[in-house]
């Protein structure tokens, strides 16, 4: 387990599955990356590889252990991501995927002599990259998008960090794969944008795989933020405890004469609950009427099917309040 207080362990993700990660251009196996999947994913099998320098010997690699590991999960970042979009037939997560690494190569001067960022198996730690191996990257990308069906399209989710000043490919990507999700973070991966990003989506993966229904948890609007438009104290820690054990949707009121002020609505989600929020804002002016086990709300809600928590009553004063009560519930 890793000394970051940052990162704990969920014994349950992933539990028996093979999950294989392809690092970055410059980097290695023994990358944070990697450490953080092992450390969090601690009873799934972590497969990582020092990739080969010439990219043809990349995906040959790739392929390899595709057929020999028949991995349940394959991530990639930046170059990785380039190569995991290319592994079909599998569920992928590209983390900001550098589609045209031989234009990125050269943009941001990965010419030259270079330094690897990890050790590597080999021992090395100096290559070269010269104007040959810059042209053998580019004809690799182009074989990027080249198989994808309806069936690919629901396989791959894509995370593209919205500080991310080395590569740009979220339009790209979202012209092939409806899944493109924002996350508040660089093009380097941190302990905070781990959590927050990746795992959640790590997590509905592994319950589409497993047929897991999660119980849900409607949070209106007025209960998560402010008369100022923030979010209210400990709403942000309560969303990210309660997202480990249940499917959580926020809901705002339905108006579709005012498209913009929902527009709004949805990047507020974004913004304040990153990645998890993507296709979990509901508009609704009738919240009764919508299925879930909890409806956590500023008013009593009449004739909703399931449990009621009114926040600011005298039960729940805080979400503070909210958190022990579902603390204390185990996701149930």
């Amino acid at each position: 387990m890793s000394d970051n207080p940052f990162l704990k362990q969920f014994p349950d993700l992933m539990a028996g599955k093979k999950v294989m990660y392809v690092h970055g251009f410059g980097s290695s196996a023994q990358s944070g990356t990697v450490s953080r999947l092992r450390s969090v994913l601690c009873n799934a099998t972590v497969i990582a590889e020092d990739m080969p320098l010439h990219p043809e010997e990349a995906v040959d690699l790739l392929h390899r252990l595709c057929e020999e590991e028949k991995p349940d999960l394959i991530l990639g970042t930046s170059m990785g991501g380039m190569y995991t979009e290319m592994l079909y037939g599998f569920d992928r997560i590209v983390i900001n995927p550098a589609f045209k690494i031989g234009e990125t190569m050269t943009e941001h001067g990965l010419t030259g002599h270079q330094t690897y960022q990890n050790p590597r198996k080999d021992g090395v730690q100096k290559f070269f990259v010269d104007n040959n191996l810059v042209k053998e990257y580019k004809r690799i990308s182009e074989l990027c998008f080249s198989r994808v069906d309806e069936t690919e399209r629901q396989r791959v989710w894509g995370l593209f960090g919205d500080e991310d000043k080395t590569v740009d490919t979220f339009d790209l990507f979202r012209q092939h794969y409806p899944t493109a999700i924002h996350f508040h973070g660089e093009h380097r991966m941190d302990d905070r944008s781990y959590m927050h990003a990746v795992m959640p989506v790590i997590r509905w993966i592994d319950d589409l795989q497993e047929g897991r229904q999660r119980p849900v948890i409607l949070i209106s609007f007025q209960a998560a933020c402010d008369k100022w438009g923030k979010p209210r104290s400990s709403v942000q820690k309560a969303f990210r405890r309660l997202i480990e054990n249940y499917q959580v949707f926020l809901v705002g009121p339905s108006d579709f004469n005012a498209r913009s002020e929902m527009e709004q609505t949805v990047s507020w989600a974004e913004q304040y609950f990153d990645a998890p929020a993507y296709n979990h804002v509901i508009f609704t002016c009738q919240p009764q009427l919508l299925l879930g086990d909890y409806l956590i709300d500023t008013v009593p809600v009449d004739n909703f099917m399931g449990t009621v928590i009114e926040y600011g009553s005298d039960s729940f004063k805080t979400w503070e309040e909210i958190i022990t009560y579902f603390d204390r519930l185990g996701g149930q």
